[in-house]
């Protein structure tokens, strides 16, 4: 076989899951539908952690350059803030930046690892086997090419043909009421009838190249199907009825109609094939959760897959990325449910009192520290935890690595996540008692980085750790607090074993 892994759609989530096979050796290529890159921009922001996991690639930069911060986000547009900044992180903001950016960055990344990314490429067949996939694609000139490779995962969306060839169920609800959004490259440049029209519920949001994007809910065509297609007619119309001005909208770049269809895949996983990011999940866009799911899902799964075909996986852990993923899909799908159930009570006549009465009441309690910091780490996914399969699991088990500041012998890293560009485990020793390398035979030696901290920053969820193993993506695998160096060498050999597998399964691959 050719090709190690087959991705089916070049958005966000298949760039990024491209990245992390390659990072790992495998060899991927990318089929997709569309001729060329994407350039409206649906999605405009990435959360914190999002931002974290392209630090710990060496990538934030990149995507910060070109984009701008925001301290805080919004849960159902109330007026009270999440803090993002008062969460544990060095990314503590949203990243204001366009999909259309953002992929074309990841897809930059993506070449330079050697990924092959197909455009035009329509797939039209697809089955699987024991040992692999087959994948019937369209070409550009019409043809159809046959490609086989060990697994293929649907990243294309909530329409997504590998789910149906894998036949995954997608339960959930119908569209049952849809917003506009469009992109003007003329609007009012009178800042207080913008501030009206954000007063009004319309999101008002400046973009590159002087384009205005205004997102709104009309409360006379919230049931009208997002298939219908918007006129600037119409969008001018409801910005009157809404605003009272139609905010000088001229020289319309992309309108677009959006639903809040709520869908959630039964499995991430049939066999061989897989799906992430919209195959896997479709909600309404409320908090702008949808891209940075994907790109999470794309980094949970992308060492895994690559372990098994790598050959030292763990036996089960590519189910893993079901059971760590899926609940996160499924929270993430109730908590934008929620959220457009209070916009859409606030535009229905008979329940406008009420729910009006209901938001300045959860307005009153985000305005709590506790409660705020709640939700904040909820939408930015920083309080992602996966469970652990031991009852004596240390409490940092599950969590991300906090990128607290160190110094680690035989490197020049400054923080936790300079640690963690090559995509390997990180095996962190704290006493400075034992060089952790010992354990790391010539069996793991391809996937497993070890380093004795001389110093490191205090941090409370770190108090007394003397060992830590981090996954590739940024979750603690295992930690202990013991002081016994016999007891500790034992856990660390049961949690490599565990984790990284052993050096006979590798050396038999």
């Amino acid at each position: 076989m050719d090709t190690d892994v087959i991705i089916v759609g070049a958005g966000p989530t298949g760039l990024m899951l491209a990245c992390e096979l390659a990072l790992a050796g495998t060899r991927t290529q990318i089929v997709e539908r569309r001729t060329e890159p994407q350039r409206d921009s649906r999605a405009l922001t990435l959360h914190p952690r999002s931002v974290e996991l392209l630090d710990l690639r060496g990538l934030a930069p990149r995507f910060l350059a070109p984009g701008r911060t925001l301290p805080g986000w919004h849960f159902a547009a109330l007026d009270t803030r999440l803090d993002f900044a008062a969460l544990d992180s060095r990314h503590g903001y949203t990243l204001f930046l366009a999909q259309a950016r953002t992929e074309a960055l990841l897809e930059e990344r993506a070449l330079e690892l050697g990924v092959t990314i197909n455009r035009g490429y329509e797939t039209v067949g697809l089955s699987r086997d024991d040992d692999g996939v087959d994948m019937s694609v369209r070409v550009p000139d019409g043809s159809v090419e046959n490609i086989r490779a060990r697994y293929a995962v649907g990243c294309d969306g909530g329409r997504s043909f590998v789910r149906q060839a894998a036949g995954i169920g997608f339960p959930g609800t119908d569209e049952s009421l849809t917003g506009v959004l469009g992109d003007f490259a003329v609007a009012t440049p009178d800042p207080a009838a913008l501030a009206s029209a954000r007063d009004h519920g319309v999101l008002v949001v400046p973009l590159e190249g002087g384009v205005t994007r205004f997102v709104y809910m009309d409360p006379e065509r919230l049931r009208v199907p997002s298939s219908e297609l918007v006129t600037l007619e119409e969008f001018r119309t409801s910005l009157i009825r809404i605003t009272g001005s139609d905010c000088g909208v001229a020289e319309p770049q992309w309108m677009s109609r959006f639903g809040n269809a709520t869908r959630l895949a039964e499995r991430y996983r049939a066999g061989r094939l897989l799906l992430a990011g919209d195959a896997a999940h479709i909600h309404f866009p409320a908090a702008g959760q949808g891209l940075n799911t994907g790109l999470q899902d794309a980094m949970n799964l992308g060492w895994k897959l690559a372990a098994v075909i790598g050959g030292w996986a763990p036996l089960g852990l590519l189910d893993t990325y079901d059971t760590e993923r899926r609940p996160v899909g499924q929270a993430v799908t109730e908590n934008t449910e929620v959220q457009t159930l209070l916009a859409e009570l606030t535009l229905v006549p008979q329940y406008q009192r009420p729910a009006t009465a209901l938001r300045k009441l959860l307005d009153q309690l985000l305005g709590l520290p506790e409660v705020n910091r709640l939700v904040a780490g909820q939408v930015s996914a920083l309080d992602t935890v996966y469970p652990s399969a031991r009852a004596d699991a240390d409490p940092l088990e599950g969590r991300r690595m906090p990128d607290i500041e160190l110094s680690v012998v035989g490197s020049d890293a400054t923080r936790a996540y300079d640690l963690f560009s090559s995509g390997h485990f990180v095996l962190l020793d704290f006493t400075g008692e034992v060089n952790p390398a010992e354990t790391i035979t010539s069996g793991r030696d391809s996937h497993v980085d070890s380093f004795t901290v001389t110093h490191y920053a205090e941090h409370a969820g770190l108090d007394g750790v003397t060992e830590i193993l981090v996954r590739p993506d940024g979750h603690v695998a295992w930690a202990t607090r013991r002081t016994d160096l016999q007891l500790r060498r034992a856990e660390r050999t049961r949690a490599l074993a565990d984790w990284a597998g052993t050096p006979a399964v590798v050396a038999g691959s």
